[in-house]
């Protein structure tokens, strides 16, 4: 009955010969929530740096006036700014300052560029435009055929056509995002597995001894399930804290950035809470896999 008692009393854990923090899976799984719990902040982060900038860029084009004489450059301007107010699905019309287009080309072009001297390069015209709807192939292909009516050399872009390399590359690092995520889980899951193996094979005789007394796997199962769900839980809430902590640092040293996209990538009360469910999740999946194996191994083993 003394085998009995480790089962059913205050002290059933003491099958598994393990304190609680004390040994090495509650620390492993501390580890594989954190790295998880990061894993999952970057793919959430790259979700809301996607949403937030194409939410920004749409409706947006870009038009140009690409014309070598700046006289008939200007005269061109004039009139594709009159046809795009004419527009029945404008939003909102700039056109940028020659000082701002200035500022952009003089990293590649020097500071003399457009300075009124001998060697001024034509600076195309830019305009940002704004429309009501979304920029379709068909609406900006119909736009090209209106504007270049008035102006031969105008040039239409979608805004959102510039970003399109860095949207792809985006979405392969929400991927990879997501693959870490699994195999983490996966490596949590292998971790499990060895340490219930191990406390079986390390209580043997006290698990057939219990057999003889009457215990059914399901009980023996149930205790190796308790112990390894308080330590996933307790691992999992200290792996948490430190992903957390490290979330909080690089969220301050990219902020500090001032970069557009850096600045969309902000997580929500939301995304916290979907990072609160990683304990849980790891708990969870810790226990079903302690269950399952202890189960399958007292089939062989009994």
């Amino acid at each position: 009955m003394r085998g009995w008692r480790r089962l059913s009393g205050v002290g059933e854990a003491e099958l598994v010969p393990q304190a609680r923090l004390s040994g090495p899976m509650p620390w492993v799984i501390a580890i594989m929530v954190a790295l998880t719990a990061i894993a999952v902040a970057a793919g959430l982060s790259l979700r809301n740096t996607a949403r937030a900038t194409a939410a920004e860029l749409e409706g947006g084009v870009t038009v140009q006036i690409v014309e070598g004489a700046s006289s008939r450059r200007a005269q061109h301007s004039q009139a594709v700014l009159e046809r795009l107010k004419a527009m029945s699905d404008l939003a909102s019309l700039r056109e940028v300052p020659r000082a701002e287009v200035n500022q952009l080309i003089e990293p590649w072009l020097g500071a003399d560029v457009g300075a009124g001297t001998s060697a001024e390069i034509p600076v195309p015209v830019l305009i940002d435009v704004r429309l009501n709807s979304p920029v379709t192939a068909e609406r900006l292909a119909q736009l090209r055929e209106e504007l270049r009516l008035v102006a031969p050399s105008v040039r239409v872009d979608a805004q959102s056509s510039w970003l399109r390399p860095v949207f792809g590359a985006i979405e392969s690092l929400q991927w990879l995002a997501i693959a870490l995520v699994a195999l983490l889980a996966t490596a949590l899951a292998a971790a499990v597995l060895l340490a219930a193996r191990s406390a079986l094979g390390a209580n043997r005789e006290t698990i057939e001894i219990v057999h003889l007394l009457g215990g059914t796997d399901g009980q023996i199962a149930g205790v190796f399930q308790r112990s390894i769900g308080a330590d996933a839980i307790g691992g999992g809430l200290v792996g948490l804290m430190l992903a957390a902590m490290v979330i909080w640092v690089l969220g301050g040293r990219f902020a500090g950035l001032g970069a557009g996209l850096v600045d969309n990538a902000v997580l929500g009360w939301t995304d916290w809470l979907v990072l609160g469910l990683v304990p849980v999740l790891a708990a969870v999946l810790a226990m079903l896999t302690a269950r399952l194996t202890v189960l399958h191994t007292l089939r062989e083993m009994l």
